[in-house]
């Protein structure tokens, strides 16, 4: 009797453990190893030092190293787009809105504590796209997507009469994302953070202007 007791007492406490890792952290650091060295120089030994978790263990949580690096993408441009929803948000006037959403991109870039990392998508999937389709159609709608908000908070400064009736905004959204894409390459380039909120305050300018 006591003995069933004691198995009993072993087995509730075995169910009640909690897993090992947090599947969120553990996306989060394998998407910072994807990060650093882009998806094909980032190895599965890479992703289990990062992660803390075996083999075994990465691809009952995830699957294999494509479906980790997916996620790991789509999950960015989660977070990207909702950066630049509540920057637009806040408030002020366009050009106001626009330096938050151009801060928010570079506090993104700089958020390696060793190194730049610049634009998750354009550091590493941009190099994968041509021969992954999956990847490049995750890539491309993430553009359009971002085209789409740029477009549409023009569309709110030319109604508010900040931007002339005769704007070409869709060649101003255009303008405003390649901003954020030349910002996410120089930073990894080893551009200051300094350097390149001037830069993008000198676009915001032209595009205001």
């Amino acid at each position: 009797m006591r003995s069933s007791t004691k198995i009993e007492k072993v087995e509730k406490k075995a169910r009640g453990r909690p897993r090992a890792y947090e599947p969120e952290t553990a996306l989060r650091r394998a998407a910072e190893a994807f990060w650093k060295k882009g998806y094909a120089g980032t190895s599965l030994d890479d992703i289990s030092a990062a992660t803390g978790m075996n083999r075994p263990s990465l691809r009952a949580a995830f699957g294999d190293k494509h479906a980790l690096y997916v996620r790991a993408l789509s999950d960015y441009w989660e977070l990207k787009f909702a950066t630049m929803r509540q920057a637009f948000a806040d408030g002020g006037n366009l050009a106001e809105s626009l330096m938050r959403v151009y801060d928010a991109a570079l506090s993104i870039y700089f958020s390696g504590n060793d190194q730049a990392l610049g634009c998750f998508v354009v550091g590493t999937a941009i190099t994968e796209a041509p021969g992954d389709p999956e990847i490049q159609q995750i890539v491309a709608a993430g553009f359009r997507a971002l085209d789409a908000h740029f477009e549409a908070r023009f569309k709110q400064a030319r109604a508010a009469g900040e931007l002339k009736q005769a704007a070409d905004l869709k060649a101003l959204a255009l303008l405003a994302v390649a901003t954020m894409h030349s910002l996410a390459v120089r930073a990894r380039a080893g551009g200051s953070r300094k350097e390149l909120r001037k830069l993008a305050q000198k676009a915001v300018d032209v595009i205001c202007g």
